[in-house]
């Protein structure tokens, strides 16, 4: 059986893994088990934060809307509930958007919402 030398496939590995974690602290950048070990965390984080970042935009987006209903007479609990009485299906990412670059268009949606609550 012949002999496999394996230098040139380990190389390889290690250059990718310190390619990944070229931005990276000290010796977690430049020497290979503590690059390791700094690249499985890395990916951990990242993997969990891309989840975080979308209830970070959920929050932002109904400060947005709390601050705009509240302009016009209502609280952001009180919105949403007479926009659902009202049957009116509308997003919290785009009704954010409404509030911040098209005023008229919300002051209709908050006018429906009121007459939806007091009916």
């Amino acid at each position: 059986m012949t002999r496999v030398k394996r230098g040139t496939t380990a190389k390889r590995r290690h250059k990718a893994v310190l390619a990944q974690t070229k931005g990276h602290r000290l010796g977690r950048s430049r020497v290979f088990r503590q690059a390791k070990e700094s690249l499985l965390h890395s990916l951990r984080y990242a993997y969990v934060h891309r989840r975080d970042r979308k209830g970070q935009f959920r929050r932002l987006w109904i400060v947005r809307i709390n601050a705009a209903a509240r302009e016009h007479g209502l609280s952001y609990s009180q919105l949403i509930s007479g926009l659902s009485k009202a049957q009116i299906e509308i997003d919290r990412k785009n009704l954010a958007n409404l509030a911040v670059a098209d005023a008229p268009a919300f002051a209709q949606l908050m006018e429906r919402a009121k007459a939806a609550l007091t009916s």
